[in-house]
């Protein structure tokens, strides 16, 4: 079954601008979208707001039941979807199973850039009302490369004016101009599409404005499209999409829906939720190592088939990960004595096993003591990496929430941030905690009845 893409769309449209990929991309990924308040069929009475859009987004996910999904916003949808996908890794919104995000000429976080001789004269087109049929022909022509076919012409013209007022002012006046941006980088992969005669949110905007937000993301751009990319070029965009799923976003394994469910419940807190985010996201397979080189990073992995062998093809890709920690210093603090640093250690033993011959036997060798060395670590030392090694390996592998979920493990869901706060709050003589949801705080208590 494929996940669920969520999508959010532009200024002036709805969730009927994704029907066209909507048929292009079934059986990769099932797209759902939403109106955003005042445009489509939802009421702007539910809030104009970044906040309020976030809010009515977030609750749709979670309403949906969707445990392995995606994000696609366009244009207006963009800003909103990179809220959202920011407030999932962080595990402060409570949802969880976030694989990948899509950005269509996305408004950034940051203001919007828009002259603003065309904000005022958007603005007008609102000021006795609805926007007219000129006025949405004009707006629908400055924003697409060449002329619609009939049928998405039509569509595109209808959304722009349905567009409620309030709505419209709000994004052009307010929604445009907030700046969410925080100097926040998300590690979720990302695809960033431009149409290549876009203005104001063309492929300049997107590398300056947009991409440097995204730790695991890329940026294409669709040749004979302007703003409206759904409506102009489907098959380019769908295509594109399809590839930045399967290669970057649908690889690694996918946590159980049961243990999902959890991860996303009130039972574990925010910090734990967004840390589990993070660890579940694929790897990407075209990254470049940030403290081995190539060679060595491809010896790891040949390390690590040996010490942490992964039933299947959607595995860890734990070598890649121990990779990133060495870069980061971010080890478990011990050291095997003798051993030079972790980074000049890694380097030294997996050069002298990259010449070595075929790892398993090697590896062995090192155990018994009877290989000899030709580089700078002793057979001692080599033992003691590869033990140490071993531990970085399998930790990245355990610290997986698909992991924890095949071994049964669930004992991150250990208090949450409300009364079931993980840890202890109260610690003192004659003292309870209230432990059961929705009890009174709890108060100091005579000996006898704390015994009971």
């Amino acid at each position: 079954m494929p996940a669920t893409a969520f999508c959010l769309h532009a200024l002036g449209s709805s969730s009927e601008e994704f029907a066209l990929l909507h048929d292009r991309l079934e059986g990769t990924l099932d797209l759902v979208g939403i109106d955003l308040p005042g445009f489509g069929t939802s009421p702007a009475t539910s809030g104009t707001t970044i906040e309020d859009m976030v809010e009515l987004v977030e609750r749709a996910i979670g309403r949906s039941g969707a445990t392995e999904w995606a994000l696609v916003g366009h244009s207006m949808g963009g800003k909103i979807a990179a809220v959202v996908a920011d407030r999932t890794v962080s595990g402060a919104n409570g949802l969880f199973g976030l694989r990948g995000v899509v950005l269509l000429a996305a408004s950034p976080r940051s203001p919007e850039p828009m002259g603003e001789d065309r904000r005022r004269s958007m603005l007008d087109w609102v000021d006795s009302g609805h926007i007219s049929t000129d006025h949405a022909g004009e707006f629908v022509e400055a924003n697409t490369a060449a002329l619609l076919p009939h049928e998405r012409l039509r569509s595109a013209l209808h959304d722009v004016e349905r567009a409620d007022p309030e709505a419209w002012r709000a994004w052009l006046e307010r929604g445009s101009r907030e700046d969410w941006s925080d100097d926040v980088t998300n590690p979720v992969p990302a695809l960033v599409l431009a149409g290549a005669e876009d203005g104001d949110l063309g492929p300049s905007a997107q590398q300056e404005l947009v991409l440097p937000h995204w730790s695991n993301g890329s940026l294409d751009v669709v040749p004979g499209a302007a703003h409206l990319l759904p409506w102009e070029q489907p098959d380019a965009v769908a295509d594109r999409i399809r590839r930045f799923w399967e290669h970057h976003a649908d690889n690694g394994p996918v946590v159980p829906a049961d243990h999902a469910r959890v991860i996303a419940s009130p039972r574990v807190s925010a910090t734990t939720r967004g840390a589990l985010a993070v660890r579940s996201l694929a790897d990407d397979p075209d990254a470049e190592p940030q403290a081995l080189d190539r060679q060595q990073l491809a010896t790891l992995r040949a390390v690590a088939a040996v010490v942490v062998p992964q039933p299947g093809d959607r595995t860890v890709d734990v070598a890649l990960r121990v990779d990133a920690q060495l870069a980061e210093g971010a080890g478990d603090g011990w050291r095997p004595d003798g051993l030079p640093t972790d980074v000049e250690a890694y380097r030294a033993a997996l050069d002298e096993l990259a010449g070595a011959g075929a790892v398993d036997a090697t590896l062995t060798a090192v155990e018994d003591g009877t290989y000899e060395p030709r580089g700078s670590l002793t057979v001692d030392q080599l033992a003691a990496w590869a033990e140490d090694a071993a531990v970085d390996l399998a930790k990245q592998w355990l610290a997986h929430p698909a992991t924890m979920a095949a071994i049964d493990y669930d004992g991150y869901a250990n208090g949450g941030d409300g009364v079931r706060k993980q840890g202890f709050q109260l610690l003192g003589a004659g003292q309870r905690e209230a432990w059961e949801a929705g009890a009174p705080e709890a108060a100091p208590t005579t000996d006898a009845e704390a015994a009971r």
